[in-house]
């Protein structure tokens, strides 16, 4: 193969719908609100293909207007397919934009499918001696493969292609020449293209056909050897038969040229691609891009990014000055000595349009502070400032245990100041205490990005940060918050600015990696004072945006407030009873081990129970529990939570199968884990809250993530026992909101029957089922109480009668009465969901009750699964957000007052609409008052919120 030139064909919209699909769950979308999905996606396999391959010749092939001749010969051909996604709409010019700046031929023509286009090439460039690769996962190509045309298909999973030639399509067609492809996809049809083949038959029946008769003509040749109804009906439909092995046709003879010179690989045009992945904000594309080329010709590859680097710096802007280190009579506080203006340019102006910026190409003055004389001359200037952003340098990223080796600080975009820290302590300490003045200030502003970070490591100095903060994390939260909020991606996004890699000074994760303390101090300078300066200029420019997306307010009254009720709650950490998980782990050893030897005698024989694909054969082809069981693309039984769940209800080992796994989860995930999660330093767990993941607004947990311990099973409600007091003279308490969503739902409709029910303190659900099942109260059943139930909080996630029958042991038609039924008794609940999508639809977002926004790309989009999900979440976003900003006042206010009273008593967890505290017993009462009061407070709605309190020696019992 390889003593021959190679061609490589590549599918354009077969590889752009793939990438598009393989984001949907998660989709990429950058600052301006573009969906860039598609174009990655289809930009990481073409460059996967050249890494791989480094072809001789390529091109792309795209269609253009369908198949005139197919239309003309089947009305119907394609007639199916939904609308294109807007995404993949949007994403088709610029990947035409970024093809042209590679230099790699676009092949197209009006009137023909890029499958007839790469057929037509294939076969003209096999009679130059070519051999042809056809880069798609379309098993339809497999009737052009030959001796010099193969297939390159990408793998659906563990990514990688595989080839097939001649014997691979053999063997998966059953056939004896590729050419019978066609003459299979005839007989069976397509559903995709909307081909519709011989009634009755199907894949097996197809490839039984193609090995007795061999064609579809010889097949309908031969009609009098088949019998019954399969017999009548392939007579019957004879040219139906004909007609679609015309459809499933590849076309040869497009009016379309392989000319060797035009389809040549060239170097590409670095600098137009890069500005184009700038344009879309494409970060690790870019360096993915830049890496795919320059494999190709280090050497002049490494020229031409000199070149560019220095193409950048015009007559007006010096070389970027180096960190300087000031001793005694050197600090200087107003400018670069080398600048005799004492002008810095700012880091983030673009001196070329096509190139982003770095400290290399960028003027600035950062300088570390060595010397007494400095550090003084230093503090005076630091004092005299309003506002100030500073960033710490740690050995480490957990701040427990994480030691200072040095804080920067900027106040002027380009200009910075680095003082690091010596690694004994007690200097470290009165280092700190010089510094002290400066964060105790309160009329100085802090600036940082994920200050709780910052705060938490001082307050090991027993230094707390006072005066007001902005965290620019927090505020590119709240202006984009389906974005990632990180500095780099920030940086690049909003200053065109390429921060210096933490890699790049102590390598990459493993034994090897440097800390921090062992990297030279001009290099912690330059790369500490830069995080400092960009987030400085960052502040600036999310200022104005937080006031045009109208969430100031929220920023300053809950977002920042919060930043420091959760650093005081993380270092607090909580109690764990090791002792306690080292016996529930034993137990589940032996509850693990018993359903091991259930499963077993119900299989019939032992297997890897843990193994998708032993499984899969012992439930589906050995036990036979259903007719037709569900597949993965890659042709195993799926033995997903999903389809295993359906089936548990009728088969007790399928119950088992789920148990087993429920229990080993818990035990690896939590009982086993918790344990060494314990910080050595306090004896405490001490979980991480990011306000920065749920673009609803709610809190995630990490490390360990305690909202996600498993409470609907006996064993898993049994971890929350491990997690107790402090001591003796403490006791836990659990104030929990009582149905905190379904409260806020009929108080945003408006649906008097459901304020009534809860301001009367009714049950909520029995109420919902006396009214729907139209039964007085105190006659409602335990399973209706239970539907309504579902129902209540179904509707919020736009449940479906599909999907409440799954839920309860009602039939599809039951549901389907039961919701119409729902809707008839709540006609405002109705009306505030169609409301709710009407607004979406014409500003782009909801917004919860106190203004957070959810921005739904989606929401006006023509696929109807994808407008549907933006539909649900236009619905539930407000009700799950407003809960989310409630609970947070609640947490701000509590802290606040146990500050304002100097309690003993601490909040420890937040778990999605409950609280836990470490009570100090003398103040139980009051805490308990205070508690529930300002939780109930905490939002004014015309429907009352109840809290729930308990108290306990361990979490479990107080819940």
């Amino acid at each position: 193969m390889s003593d021959k030139k190679r061609l490589f064909l590549v599918d354009a919209y077969a590889l752009i719908f793939r990438g598009y699909y393989a984001f949907i769950k998660n989709p990429r979308i950058n600052s301006k609100g573009i969906d860039t999905s598609a174009i990655m996606g289809f930009m990481n396999s073409l460059l996967d293909v050249i890494k791989r391959e480094r072809p001789d010749h390529l091109a792309v092939c795209f269609d253009k207007g369908g198949s005139a001749d197919r239309v003309e010969m089947f009305e119907a051909y394609k007639a199916n397919r939904d609308e294109t996604p807007e995404a993949i709409k949007v994403a088709v010019p610029y990947i035409q934009e970024i093809l042209k700046a590679m230099h790699i031929p676009i092949m197209v023509k009006e009137g023909y499918e890029a499958d007839d286009v790469i057929g037509t090439l294939s076969k003209q460039a096999e009679k130059e001696g070519y051999q042809t690769f056809m880069v798609t996962p379309d098993k339809d190509f497999a009737q052009l493969v030959s001796e010099h045309i193969f297939m390159y298909r990408p793998k659906s999973f563990g990514g990688g292609y595989e080839i097939w030639g001649i014997p691979e399509v053999q063997k998966k067609f059953e056939v004896e020449h590729p050419e019978q492809v066609i003459d299979f996809l005839g007989m069976m049809g397509d559903s995709s293209d909307n081909i519709p083949g011989l009634p009755g038959v199907g894949e097996k029946t197809a490839k039984k056909f193609i090995q007795a008769y061999g064609s579809m003509e010889n097949l309908l040749a031969n009609t009098h050897e088949l019998k019954g109804k399969m017999k009548e009906k392939i007579e019957a439909n004879a040219e139906l038969g004909l007609l679609s092995k015309k459809l499933a046709r590849i076309m040869l003879d497009v009016p379309v040229t392989f000319d060797a010179k035009d389809f040549e690989m060239e170097h590409p045009d670095i600098e137009a691609v890069k500005q184009i992945f700038q344009e879309l904000e494409f970060r690790r594309l870019t360096e993915n891009f830049l890496k795919t080329f320059a494999s190709e010709n280090n050497e002049a590859s490494s020229n031409l990014s000199r070149q560019n680097s220095n193409s950048t710096l015009t007559a007006e802007q010096p070389k970027a000055s180096k960190s300087t280190s000031a001793g005694a009579g050197q600090f200087s506080l107003f400018g670069d000595p080398s600048d005799s203006n004492g002008q810095n340019q700012n880091l983030g102006q673009n001196t070329s349009a096509h190139t982003r910026q770095t400290t290399e190409t960028t003027s600035h003055f950062y300088q570390s502070i060595t010397s007494k004389k400095a550090l003084e001359l230093f503090l005076k200037k630091l004092m005299l400032q309003n506002s100030v952003c500073f960033d710490t340098e740690t050995t480490g990223i957990n701040p427990i245990t994480a030691e200072l080796v040095g804080i920067a600080f900027s106040w002027e975009a380009g200009k910075g100041y680095y003082i690091p820290f010596p690694d004994n302590k007690e200097e470290a300490q009165q280092l700190i205490e010089q510094l002290r003045p400066f964060f105790e200030s309160e009329a100085i502003e802090k600036i940082g990005q994920n200050l709780k970070y910052d705060i938490k490591v001082l307050a090991k100095y027993n230094v707390t940060v006072k005066g007001k903060l902005f965290d620019t994390m927090l505020a590119h939260y709240l202006i984009n918050p389906d974005m990632r909020h990180n500095m780099d991606v920030l940086a690049e996004t909003y200053l065109n600015y390429s921060p210096i890699s933490i890699e790049t000074l102590i390598g990459k994760k493993g034994k090897n990696q440097l800390s921090m303390r062992e990297v030279t101090i001009d290099k912690q300078t330059e790369y500490a004072v830069e995080d400092a300066d960009i987030t400085l200029q960052l502040k600036t420019h999310f200022e104005n945006e937080l006031g045009e997306a109208n969430t100031q307010k929220l920023f300053d009254e809950i977002e920042i407030p919060l930043l420091r009720v959760l650093a005081a709650m993380e270092l607090e950490g909580i109690n764990l009873d090791k002792a306690f998980l080292n016996s529930l782990s034993e137990q589940l050893n032996k509850d693990i081990k018993d359903l091991e030897t259930k499963i077993y005698t119900e299989a019939g024989e032992e297997f890897n129970i843990a193994s998708p694909k032993q499984l899969g054969e012992i439930l589906f082809d050995k036990l036979k529990l259903v007719d037709k069981p569900k597949k993965t693309k890659t042709g195993q039984y799926s033995t997903a939570e999903d389809v295993l769940s359906y089936l548990a209800k009728d088969h007790k080992i399928i119950q088992d199968i789920l148990d087993f796994r429920g229990l080993s989860k818990l035990k690896s995930t939590y009982v086993d884990a918790l344990p060494n999660q314990v910080e050595a330093s306090t004896g405490h767990v001490h979980t991480d809250y990011m306000q920065t993941v749920a673009a609803t607004g709610r809190l995630s947990s990490n490390n360990p993530n305690l909202q996600n311990i498993p409470i609907r099973t006996e064993r898993g409600r049994q971890v929350r026992k491990a997690f107790i007091p402090r001591s003796d003279e403490y006791t836990l308490l659990a104030a929990d909101y009582s149905q905190i969503e379904l409260r806020i739902i009929a108080a945003l409709s408006q649906e008097e029957t459901m304020i009534n029910a809860f301001k009367q303190g009714e049950d909520i659900h029995a109420s919902t089922a006396s009214k729907v099942f139209n039964v007085p109260l105190a006659e409602v059943t335990r399973e209706q109480r239970s539907n309504a139930k579902t129902v209540n909080f179904g509707i919020i996630y736009g449940v479906s009668a599909f999907g409440l029958s799954n839920q309860t042991s009602l039939t599809r038609s039951e549901a389907k009465e039961l919701i119409d039924t729902y809707y008839a008794t709540y006609p405002k609940l109705k009306s505030y969901i169609s409301t709710q999508v009407d607004f979406a639809r014409d500003h782009g977002y909801v917004q919860t009750v106190l203004g957070r926004r959810r921005y739904l790309k989606d929401i006006n989009s023509r696929n109807a699964v994808v407008r549907g999900a933006a539909e649900r979440n236009a619905v539930n976003a407000p009700i799950q957000g407003s809960a989310a900003d409630i609970i947070k006042l609640a947490m701000i206010n509590i802290y606040n007052k146990l500050q304002e009273g100097e309690y003993k008593t601490k909040m420890l967890l937040q778990v999605h609409d409950e609280l836990v505290f470490d009570v100090y017993k003398p103040e139980l009462d009051a805490i308990k008052t205070l508690v529930k009061t300002e939780m109930e407070q905490a939002y004014k709605l015309e429907v009352p919120l109840d809290v729930d309190l308990g108290i306990g020696h361990d979490w479990l019992e107080a819940h």
